[in-house]
């Protein structure tokens, strides 16, 4: 804060207000004068770039005015019974790790049920890869097939702690496999 103060700050956000609502002001005036003179709103908008609503609100004042009351009276909520997606994404989870005997090295490719993004094919060998196949395969997998299919029990374990996952996913695999958690906490 130092040789500023609070005072300098806001004459700095009040003159940039005052600047801002008279050069919207002026615009205004200008697109009405030009619309009075012949020029269609989409002529308008095509010269200009504004979007349709844009000009509109520049041609007709009482529009932007019901607009803003609007927005400002009614703040965009989510329904009472909203869940965010992480808590609605139904992950699977192992049964037991002593079930996951998925590969462990060499050249990888997924199917497109649970990589569909053109570059399913995953170098073991590669750390960064590696990490990569594991997290679309927990994020994605829908059947404990798919887990018991691609996963190795030995390296989620040591890969877990530096896997990038959905917070819902990785604490429903912690509570199932307290192990998982616990390797998590000695890694940090």
């Amino acid at each position: 804060m130092g040789r500023f103060s609070e005072d300098e700050l806001q004459a700095v956000v009040s003159r940039y207000e005052a600047t801002r609502s008279q050069a919207l002001t002026e615009r205004d005036e200008q697109l009405r004068a030009f619309h009075a003179a012949g020029w269609r709103p989409v002529d308008l908008q095509r010269v200009t770039g504004y979007s349709r609503e844009t000009i509109r609100q520049a041609l007709r004042p009482e529009v932007r005015r019901a607009t803003n009351i609007s927005r400002r009276r009614t703040a965009p909520q989510p329904p009472a019974d909203y869940r965010p997606y992480g808590d609605r994404k139904p992950y699977v989870v192992a049964e037991t790790l002593a079930a996951l005997h998925g590969p462990i090295g060499g050249m990888v490719t997924l199917p497109r049920h649970l990589d569909w993004s053109g570059h399913a094919e995953y170098d073991l060998d590669r750390p960064a890869r590696l990490a990569s196949m594991y997290k679309v395969v927990l994020t994605e997998a829908s059947t404990v097939e798919d887990l018991n299919t691609w996963l190795d029990a030995d390296l989620l374990r040591r890969l877990w702690p530096s896997l990038w996952l959905p917070p819902q996913l990785r604490q429903r695999w912690e509570e199932a496999f307290p192990e998982l958690a616990a390797a998590r906490s000695t890694a940090a």
